[in-house]
């Protein structure tokens, strides 16, 4: 006698096209259906590229589509924690298990914390099940709000066939020196690249044939720029002109574009004053590039690093030159395997598969 199949669970992912939603999801995908994000201009067709603002967090949207499990991940930074309320309200009232995955437990684009407190005020206690990255966070959780958190690691960020091509490659070893990448892209509120510059910049004079990087977006470093930081710019282009950096000023890198980027990289430096988790970190794991972090938030946890002090009270230069020295000395420190990945991203799938399905019996 054959065992009938059990149609998938439906999930709605707050957002479904993000990399880290895509790669929660075993690569043939038999147990759950995730909905498509809805196009915030015309909610009845799916999002092709934007998918912000989210149109599943509207509870109108809720009360009128069917789905199983709703599981929030990103995408609610601007709302208001009675805005939220109303998302709850509108979930309990169908009936539907909400899940939480808690990235971030002090918002990265936040300089002030209290309104995303207020936010994890409202889902963390609301949640049926929550999910973080690392047992650091995970212990947080339980000491804020009595909660009790799986912790499930990060998937991959860059795609598996690319990984693969990296792998081929193996430019790096083929250097006279090391290449160290500072990117400032689009300055979040947790970043200060420059309190870092003259540090690695010593730390790069004093090694043979080292190589500075810095990489920033024009709307950051150009006159016109949105976010046009005039002291960050003159610094850098100062040291560009005198050969100290090697100084990239771009639009938005494609993903196929920020990925070749870090693949030239042997060390990429993350310039946190706080923060979480780091989908950074794991993009470079991904293409084999060694990572210096600061010891706020649980980017340790997360992962292999090398870590040095900048808590948002005190940055520690020796700290970063020592977490440098150790990254140039162990090159692909941390690199994830595309088997690797692969299997992890199976183990992910069947936790988040069972976990579903244990809400909805």
């Amino acid at each position: 006698m054959t065992t009938p199949v059990a149609d998938p669970l439906i999930v709605a992912s707050v957002p479904g096209r993000h990399v880290y939603v895509r790669h929660l999801a075993a690569e043939v995908e038999e147990r759950v259906t995730r909905l498509p994000d809805p196009d915030p201009d015309d909610p009845r067709r799916p999002a092709q590229q934007t998918w912000w603002p989210p149109v599943m967090l509207d509870p109108d949207w809720i009360a009128r589509e069917h789905f199983d499990v709703f599981h929030l991940q990103f995408g609610f930074d601007a709302w208001s924690p009675e805005g939220l309320q109303t998302v709850v309200d509108a979930l309990r009232r169908k009936g539907t298990p909400i899940v939480y995955t808690v990235h971030d437990l002090r918002n990265p684009h936040h300089e002030d914390r209290t309104l995303h407190d207020a936010q994890l005020d409202v889902l963390v206690p609301a949640a049926d099940a929550l999910v973080t990255l690392t047992e650091g966070a995970a212990e947080e959780i339980t000491m804020r709000w009595g909660r009790t958190a799986h912790v499930v690691p990060h998937p991959h960020v860059v795609d598996l066939a690319t990984m693969a091509r990296v792998a081929l490659r193996g430019e790096r070893s083929r250097r006279r020196g090391p290449r160290i990448g500072l990117h400032v892209k689009s300055l979040r509120a947790s970043m200060n690249p420059l309190e870092l510059l003259s540090t690695i910049l010593a730390f790069v004079s004093a090694t043979p044939h080292a190589v500075l990087q810095v990489n920033g977006h024009r709307d950051v470093l150009e006159p016109d720029g949105a976010r046009y930081d005039a002291h960050l710019a003159r610094q850098l282009r100062l040291a560009a002109d005198r050969g100290l950096v090697d100084l990239h000023v771009h639009d938005f890198m494609t993903d196929a574009e920020l990925y070749a980027y870090l693949a030239s990289l042997d060390v990429s430096v993350l310039p946190y004053r706080f923060g979480t988790h780091s989908g950074w970190l794991e993009a470079c794991r991904d293409v084999g590039t060694t990572v210096v972090a600061p010891d706020c938030g649980y980017y340790a946890d997360q992962a292999p690093v090398f870590s040095y002090r900048n808590d948002g009270i005190g940055f520690d230069g020796s700290s970063l030159r020592a977490a440098l020295e150790d990254a140039v000395a162990h090159p692909g420190w941390g690199a994830a395997t595309v088997a690797e990945r692969r299997a992890q991203r199976a183990r992910i799938a069947d936790f988040h598969a069972d976990l579903y399905a244990s809400l909805v019996r």
